[in-house]
């Protein structure tokens, strides 16, 4: 598995969609989309040379089960996805997607139980939110073997400066002010 690193950004909108395939970064997620645009926008992605991470669980009309991650897998072709279910990391990584399993850090009790499930369905990614929090990351980062991102609430340089010091490999951002940073 490659290790992408610096800023991913994050497209919540169309105009941004547009921005990202312009942008030097080879990996760009999609946040939110509808079932019927998405493989429209992530063969324009393939087309542009950019891999694509989905964030399952904000796609309108996909099922978050075994067989929505095998209809995305085949029919829509991402190159990784983005979500918060247990079950859909486990399915995603039988289809050989790359798998990124977000937590909210909620409270010491959210910390603790999103560990526990990190443990057990071994995602290929872990992403922390909020990501402005660079103890939690740097928490996370040095009690798990796999890779931490931060995202969430990242807005200014100095927030990505922070995350990335306190062991996240990347950070997730839909501020396009900062697609440009290192």
């Amino acid at each position: 598995m490659q290790l992408f690193t610096g800023v991913l950004p994050a497209v919540r909108r169309m105009k941004d969609f547009e921005k990202a395939l312009t942008s030097h970064h080879e990996y760009i997620i999609i946040l939110e989309s509808r079932l019927v645009q998405l493989k429209s926008m992530i063969d324009y992605s393939h087309r542009a040379n950019k891999k694509v991470l989905v964030h399952f669980d904000l796609i309108q009309g996909l099922k978050a089960d075994e067989y929505g991650v095998e209809f995305l897998y085949r029919e829509m072709k991402p190159d990784g996805i983005l979500t918060t279910r247990g079950n859909v990391i486990a399915a995603a990584k039988k289809h050989q997607l790359l798998a990124i399993q977000r937590v909210f850090v909620l409270d010491s009790a959210a910390l603790e139980q999103s560990v526990k499930l990190i443990q057990r369905f071994e995602p290929d990614y872990v992403e922390i939110l909020p990501g402005l929090l660079p103890e939690v990351v740097k928490e996370i980062a040095d009690g798990i073997e796999i890779p931490v991102i931060a995202g969430g609430l990242i807005k200014e340089v100095d927030d990505v400066t922070k995350a990335l010091d306190a062991g996240a490999v990347a950070v997730s951002t839909s501020s396009r002010k900062l697609w440009n940073k290192e």
